[in-house]
């Protein structure tokens, strides 16, 4: 596979900081005869996997949606920020133009924020379990969407059971987070979308390079996007990072996308080229060739 720069939004060598100017495209927008998904938000608060947490979740329905027909299904961490229509991702309205021009299947999309431990105490806030939750390298969050999230969501919708049906997204931690669900459970899920992904040592993330060129083959297809103005704190360089994850997966020879630009620690290039990067992920349930641009 190769990596690829977004030649359109790099700035000029003399020029210090990021333009960091990505637009989003017409996927990202309603239109007109566009049938549209449904979205409900609902509150998880009986986990086990992550006990005494609470969290906020929703579910995108698209309006294609057959109950006699199984679906596909997408998982998002950090979900209000990816299914926020007036965000940097907007991800219901570019299932609902994907799906309508039969870019990508039939698609329910259940988006999920990370568990919080509630208080008593009015004035503060609760205690986010993000970081364990997305950050920690083995087979817990997977666990927690097979045993809890998936099934919650079958009570109602018809889904697919197979991997190739099944794709998980993220962004930063939750784009770590998402490589390691599908890592750890290639036969929950086939397809990875990273963010600007946190594969840098907050919790060891910075060692899956090296475990990914020695380890047995996935079968699973993996996206990545980062820019070149992502951060680089005590906990490593983000960019560096990110290329690093790009150079393990071709070595191994994986079935990837790497996506490089000139953004900072933030949606807007992973939002701008989000319709394209579901087209590639999706690819193999059209029948179709697709290429990021």
């Amino acid at each position: 596979m190769r990596m690829i720069a977004c030649l359109s939004v790099l700035v000029a060598s003399t020029t210090l900081q990021a333009a960091d100017d990505y637009k989003l495209g017409p996927d990202s927008e309603v239109h007109a005869g566009v049938p549209k998904g449904k979205v409900t938000k609902h509150e998880w608060n009986t986990s086990k996997v992550f006990g005494d947490t609470t969290r906020n979740y929703w579910i995108y329905v698209p309006d294609q949606y057959d109950e006699k027909t199984p679906a596909c299904l997408m998982v998002f961490q950090d979900g209000g920020n990816y299914m926020n229509e007036k965000g940097q991702f907007r991800v219901p309205i570019v299932f609902d133009n994907l799906i309508h021009k039969k870019e990508m299947p039939v698609t329910i999309g259940l988006f999920i924020d990370p568990g919080v431990f509630p208080t008593k105490d009015t004035t503060a806030k609760p205690r986010s379990n993000r970081s364990f939750e997305y950050d920690t390298l083995s087979d817990q969050y997977a666990k927690f969407l097979e045993l809890e999230m998936i099934p919650e969501l079958a009570k109602t919708y018809n889904l697919r059971t197979d991997a190739a049906s099944r794709a998980i997204g993220g962004i930063s931690s939750g784009g770590i987070c998402a490589f390691t669900a599908a890592w750890e459970r290639p036969d929950l899920f086939s397809k990875v979308l990273s963010h600007v992904g946190s594969f840098t040592n907050i919790r060891g993330g910075d060692t899956y390079p090296g475990i990914i060129r020695k380890a047995k083959k996935r079968p699973i297809r993996v996206f990545l996007q980062d820019g070149s103005n992502d951060l680089n704190n005590a906990a490593g360089h983000w960019p560096l990072a990110n290329q690093s994850m790009a150079e393990a997966l071709k070595f191994a020879k994986y079935d990837y996308e790497f996506v490089y630009g000139d953004g900072g620690h933030n949606g807007k290039h992973g939002g701008a080229i989000l319709p394209d990067s579901l087209r590639w992920l999706w690819k193999d349930e059209l029948g179709k060739k697709a290429d990021v641009k």
